[in-house]
């Protein structure tokens, strides 16, 4: 399945850029003494880390049904992406601590050429994983690939931040990081919770949106022989969901026109709206 697919090379390119950069950003780090680029590297080691976890979850939500799980293993992808939204907030209280020590403590940077080259390089390797993996989420509502996005964006922000905390200190302006990185940390932080919050509704089995069951109510009343509805319940699996509703239908149809009319009703919702893997439909007569 394609879904599936480019999220196993998105996360492969993932982890492949971030241990090139954490390599790069702890080399240049240690030569030049700066810090926050080792600081930096070390925010690549957290990178191969989601990255990771990006991929075992894929790896296990692209499985089929089967006898222990019978509605598939989709939701792996909402554990794996509360995994990664706990560690940006993790990341993001790292970051918040480390900023407020240079701002105390009134660190000073050095400037060095290749601080600037590193950081160039890391912001549009960031930015191009940041475009592809967003691309993919859009694509195919891939809430690991959402996760990825944002940690790649994030990343993206705080390298802005190095780089041009390193220019202004050749001007002696050397507490922006620090300023910024406070601001930058509580974005981050937001992010996360955000993510969280939406993996944990899916978790926690939150309803089907209002405008896709909107969809369905109204293919569902193009039906004339179905006369009432009730009871209609949804409950996510994996990125879709399942749909339970009771129909009543004319009392003088026979079962076997009953039934024709119901299956006809779950054939058409499955084809028209992809939101939906699973209907179950309770047939009673009126």
């Amino acid at each position: 399945m394609p879904r599936y697919k480019y999220t196993k090379i998105a996360s492969i390119i993932g982890v492949l850029v971030n241990i090139f950069l954490m390599i790069i950003k702890s080399l240049i780090g240690f030569v030049t003494k700066s810090q926050s680029m080792i600081a930096d590297s070390f925010i690549s080691v957290g990178d191969i880390f989601f990255s990771l976890m990006t991929y075992i979850g894929n790896k296990i939500s692209s499985k089929s049904c089967d006898k222990k799980y019978n509605f598939g293993y989709g939701k792996a992808e909402y554990i794996f992406s509360i995994i990664i939204s706990i560690s940006m907030i993790f990341l993001s209280l790292n970051i918040f601590k480390d900023s407020i020590i240079v701002i105390i403590n009134k660190n000073k940077l050095t400037y060095s050429i290749w601080l600037i080259i590193i950081c160039i390089i890391c912001i549009i390797s960031k930015l191009i994983l940041y475009l592809y993996t967003n691309y993919l989420y859009n694509k195919y509502n891939n809430l690991l690939m959402k996760a990825s996005s944002k940690d790649h964006l994030s990343d993206a922000v705080i390298t802005c931040v190095n780089l041009i905390s390193c220019v202004l200190s050749k001007y002696g302006l050397y507490y922006f990081d620090g300023v910024v990185g406070v601001i930058i940390s509580i974005w981050v932080f937001n992010i996360a919770i955000k993510l969280f919050r939406e993996s944990y509704d899916i978790l926690m089995d939150k309803s089907i949106p209002i405008n896709i069951k909107f969809k369905i109510l109204l293919l569902i009343n193009k039906y004339s022989d179905i006369k009432k509805i009730i009871n209609f319940r949804s409950f996510p699996v994996g990125y879709k969901y399942l749909i339970t509703f009771t129909v009543f239908i004319d009392g003088k149809l026979s079962i076997y026109e009953g039934n024709n009319i119901v299956n006809k009703l779950e054939n058409e919702i499955i084809s028209k709206i992809n939101e939906i893997s699973f209907i179950i439909i309770q047939l009673n007569p009126i």
